[in-house]
């Protein structure tokens, strides 16, 4: 290849299908590769970003789209791989490439995101959405549908021969454009339904989904105005014009916008929703969060046991002077006469109390007064005189 055919900006030993991605002339190329290539990093930082608050997610029913988001962030990532596609020249694995992934990377998105205003819906109804796998089930259900629609007709366009027997090797590109759009009426049915199903959920009963509504709206609105934008520049437009070579730029410039509307107006926002606080659940009253409260079995280890309040003159039954009945009526439990005291809160006689209060008893018992002697019989021989020598004795 001569040095001198290749434009500015591009080595010599560039391939020339490779020529825009380098062209300083054709300026577009460049512009779209860089933005595609800020795409391609900013949806790999926000899918670590995702995976990395998902152990902060207090909320729940939040919790269970993260699978949705996920899909979300891996079809993207794989629209601004497909945009690279469409920046170099047609050639037969470019053309394939284009053909069955444009339709398969955007019902993937769109098929989440149908979920994702499903689950709203039946939340609103219901007051309880279906299970995140469950979610997941259906959004892979949608795009199968659209991968099994790409590949029928990709086998179709390019495995059989066309008229006349003439088997042409760029087959895959011989293509019209109103086939192209046409292939795509599938991906168009689910941009439809993303809109359709996100309109009740703006005005959902309850307001802290109000925001995930509106994001999955103004994702679809903008989708359908990109789309309306490039088809009918694709199919009427450039031909209007008269420079065909625009078709790829065309879809290019689309493919890159599109996938930048997924990232800002519906995955990053839903990103920086993820570790608020779901208002429903219950707040802890003033403090709780400071001194949390501790289980009552924990309290109950911890605490000691204090001592009822006692009366200092309360009388020790402990150690009344009472004598319990001889032949008891029923069974006496040897507790029974302990009254909850601790045994440093009674009074305890000490021993040398004890024995001169059992003294003192003695003494009272051995005293009888004379007015209870009953008179003696005189001829008994005895005399109170005589009865008394004797008990002094």
């Amino acid at each position: 290849m001569d040095p001198t055919s290749a434009p500015k900006g591009c080595g010599s030993t560039v391939s020339s299908i490779y020529y825009n991605l380098c062209d300083l002339t054709a300026v577009w190329g460049v512009i779209v590769e860089a933005i595609a290539a800020a795409g391609v990093v900013t949806s790999f930082v926000l899918f670590v970003i995702l995976m990395a608050c998902l152990p902060f997610v207090t909320n729940k029913k939040r919790k269970g789209m993260v699978a949705l988001q996920a899909g979300i962030l891996v079809f993207t990532l794989g629209l601004f791989g497909l945009s690279f596609a469409f920046i170099v020249d047609q050639y037969s694995t470019s053309c394939t490439a284009r053909r069955f992934l444009f339709g398969v990377l955007f019902s993937g998105c769109l098929a989440c995101l149908i979920m994702h205003g499903l689950w709203l819906a039946l939340l609103q109804r219901r007051g309880q959405g279906p299970r995140g796998w469950m979610l997941c089930l259906g959004a892979l259900g949608l795009w199968l549908i659209e991968v099994i629609i790409n590949t029928e007709w990709l086998i179709i366009t390019v495995v059989r021969s066309p008229p006349g027997g003439v088997i042409s090797s760029d087959l895959s590109c011989s293509i019209a454009n109103q086939d192209f759009v046409m292939a795509l009426i599938y991906v168009m049915v689910l941009l439809l339904a993303v809109v359709l199903m996100a309109l009740p959920s703006v005005t959902h009963k309850h307001k802290q989904w109000h925001q995930d509504g509106a994001f999955i709206l103004v994702t679809g609105l903008f989708t359908m105005a990109i789309w309306v934008a490039w088809i009918v520049m694709y199919i009427y437009g450039n031909k209007m014009a008269g420079n065909l070579r625009w078709d790829d730029p065309t879809l290019a410039i689309a493919v890159v916008s599109n996938a930048w509307v997924f990232l800002v107006l519906y995955t990053i926002p839903e990103i920086c929703l993820l570790t608020k606080e779901n208002p429903d659940q219950e707040q802890p009253h003033d403090g709780d969060h400071v001194y949390p409260a501790r289980s009552l079995a924990y309290d109950n280890i911890l605490k000691e046991p204090t001592p009822p309040h006692q009366n200092v003159y309360m009388e020790n039954k402990a150690f009344s002077m009472d004598e319990p009945p001889t032949v008891p009526t029923k069974p006496v439990s040897p507790y029974g006469s302990y009254n909850g005291q601790l045994r440093s809160c009674v009074y305890q006689p000490t021993e040398i109390a004890l024995i001169a209060k059992g003294i003192t008893k003695t003494n009272q018992d051995m005293m009888i007064p004379r007015a209870a002697v009953p008179s003696l019989n005189p001829g008994s021989g005895f005399s109170l005189p005589h009865l008394a020598q004797s008990l002094s004795s």
